[in-house]
């Protein structure tokens, strides 16, 4: 997908909203269990057809789907088919190797699955991200600063004498690989004070935000220290919509829960 074609849907849909289709067997209600053959992928049905007028991406965590087998990437593919062709489809599956094997990794997702960018971990450096960025309109969103506690073990260490933090530098050296229109990053929505010194770094391009809802991210500070002119900011929320509620009414509830952040994205943006 092209930038101008995700600008304009956020525009249309007024929305930054990014789904995360990160969909747990073990946490959806027990109907769709007992009454379907298929209840992961009835509830991803379901769940898209609720929210698609609010959410500009969606974001499928591939743990999830991994985790239940060949059954399991059926479902991851054959979700990713019931997604609207006018929103961003987001494989979260944090890949990166060597570079045959990245290669690999972005015929699967590109190709096979059809998507239009993939997470990617930059450890390994740059031959390991370059096969993703060989594909036309598909996108690379680099792992930058996470929203987990775990972020401060090692993206905050300090490089060339104190001067700079380790992320500082990966998104410095990684936004030479690519341009803004074919990388974006990963950056959590529990370090907005970050978020202005990001933008120093890399002032035009997307952010995929992780960490509202059930993480506790600071969306007002996300918006008023990572808004750029044409927005730049995609701001997933998974767990809080998908599963806000288990019983009959799930869709219902993650349609509403789904507008609540757009309404509240409203009140910091003038679209």
């Amino acid at each position: 997908m092209k930038r101008k074609v995700l600008v304009d849907n956020i525009k249309q849909k007024r929305s930054l909203l990014c789904v995360g289709l990160d969909t747990d067997i073990r946490k959806i209600p027990e109907f769709l269990i007992e009454e379907y053959d298929n209840p992961v992928l009835e509830f991803n049905k379901r769940i898209i057809e609720a929210t698609s007028k609010y959410a500009v991406a969606y974001k499928l965590n591939t743990a999830f789907y991994e985790a239940q087998g060949v059954k399991g990437w059926e479902n991851l593919e054959a979700t990713i088919k019931l997604i609207p062709d006018d929103v961003f489809v987001i494989a979260d599956a944090k890949r990166a190797d060597i570079g045959n094997t990245s290669s690999m990794y972005a015929r699967a997702f590109f190709e096979n699955m059809n998507t239009d960018a993939v997470t990617v971990a930059p450890y390994m450096g740059i031959d390991s991200v370059s096969p993703f960025l060989n594909y036309k309109d598909r996108w690379v969103i680099l792992l930058a600063l996470t929203s987990n506690k775990g972020s401060q073990d090692f993206q905050y260490l300090k490089i060339e004498g104190g001067k700079t933090k380790l992320y500082e530098e990966v998104l410095k050296v990684s936004s030479t690989w690519g341009d803004d229109k074919n990388m974006m990053y990963v950056v959590g929505a529990t370090h907005p004070e970050d978020f202005k010194n990001i933008r120093k770094l890399i002032p035009n391009h997307f952010l995929l935000v992780p960490g509202i809802g059930a993480q506790g991210g600071d969306l007002e500070g996300v918006i008023r220290n990572g808004l750029i002119d044409d927005y730049g900011l995609l701001i997933n929320s998974s767990r809080g919509i998908i599963f806000a509620s288990d019983s009959r009414d799930f869709a219902e509830a993650a349609a509403q829960k789904s507008k609540d952040l757009c309404e509240q994205m409203n009140k910091f943006i003038d679209f």
